[in-house]
């Protein structure tokens, strides 16, 4: 349908309004498709996740008689009534782990920002000599026998807190994705600091880490995430049970488990109960995953713009 409006002039000239109706109808339909995706896609994520919780609650002889459900046929707590039969096992297990992801990270992102400024500063000479032998790092390695002697042998970290924190310190993948986020920040700020009387150091702080909150937490989840999760450290290098990780601890008493259940299997002993094997590790998961879940939501908004910034500013 057409409209005509005079103009200034006396004269009319025709709009066509067909064209502004269908616009709010097409946004309409865009958003509707776009929501329903976005609903489907996020069942998708979130069924597996009450499909563990259903699981760790539920009574092991239904889930080796149905099956996985999402809701508890038989309702059970035994998976964690065993999982916390030592409730201070497991808290020393969360403060070291605790411990060693806070340092871990800490650190790890101060000598990752560090190392990436450096490497970022077109006027460092040495920039492209130093990319390449992080690079190297990447390509070839000592392997793990050279790695261990170095670790026991040399530098006497073993049974201590260090073992978990040093070898997982610094990622040259993460310092790739830092030095291009750092390589788009403007050379002017750092003249401009320059011209003002700051140094280098200076400016890295003052300047840099703050235009740097993106890439600062995308990393910074990632190594917390790494540090978290590592059990194969503490399997190498721990022997004191003061000293394990809650990744570590968990691994153990998995395996503690199923060397029970193997054991009566084998001796042909008749046991009234069923071992909580599957439910356990369904209540493992939760355990574990837990608090590094609760922390996701506070860092979102910056770690999807860093990992968007970042690459397209490499």
């Amino acid at each position: 349908m057409n409209e005509i409006v005079p103009a200034s002039g006396g004269t009319g000239r025709k709009i066509d309004t067909s064209s502004r109706r269908t616009k709010p109808k097409d946004r309409l339909l865009l958003s509707i498709i776009g929501y329903v995706s976005l609903a489907i896609f996020a069942l998708f994520c979130i069924i597996p996740f009450v499909l563990v919780i259903s699981s760790s609650l539920t009574d092991e002889s239904t889930i080796t008689r149905e099956g996985y459900q999402l809701f508890p046929a038989v309702f059970s707590t035994e998976a964690y009534h065993l999982l916390f039969k030592y409730p201070a096992d497991m808290l020393k297990a969360y403060g070291v782990t605790i411990t060693v992801t806070v340092l871990g990270t800490l650190f790890g992102l101060f000598l990752t920002s560090m190392t990436s400024y450096a490497l970022a500063r077109k006027d460092f000479k040495w920039r492209n000599a130093f990319s390449f032998f992080f690079f190297f790092t990447t390509l070839f390695s000592g392997g793990l026998v050279p790695w261990y002697l170095l670790i026991v042998n040399y530098l006497h970290l073993k049974d201590t807190l260090l073992v978990l924190i040093l070898p997982m310190l610094m990622n040259v993948f993460y310092i790739i994705v830092m030095k291009s986020f750092m390589g788009g920040i403007p050379e002017a700020i750092i003249e401009s600091a320059k011209i003002d009387g700051s140094g280098d150091f200076q400016i890295y702080t003052r300047f840099i880490l703050p235009l740097s909150k993106p890439a600062l937490a995308t990393i910074g989840l990632f190594i917390a995430l790494a540090y978290w999760n590592d059990w194969y450290n503490a399997l190498l290098f721990i022997s004191n049970s003061d000293l394990m990780p809650l990744q570590y601890y968990l691994y153990r008493l998995l395996g503690n488990m199923d060397g029970m259940r193997r054991a009566i299997m084998q001796s042909g002993a008749v046991v009234n109960f069923d071992l909580p094997t599957e439910s356990l590790k369904m209540a493992m998961t939760i355990v574990a995953t837990g608090p590094i879940l609760l922390a996701y939501p506070f860092i979102q908004r910056y770690f999807v713009q860093g990992l968007t910034i970042g690459a397209v500013k490499g």
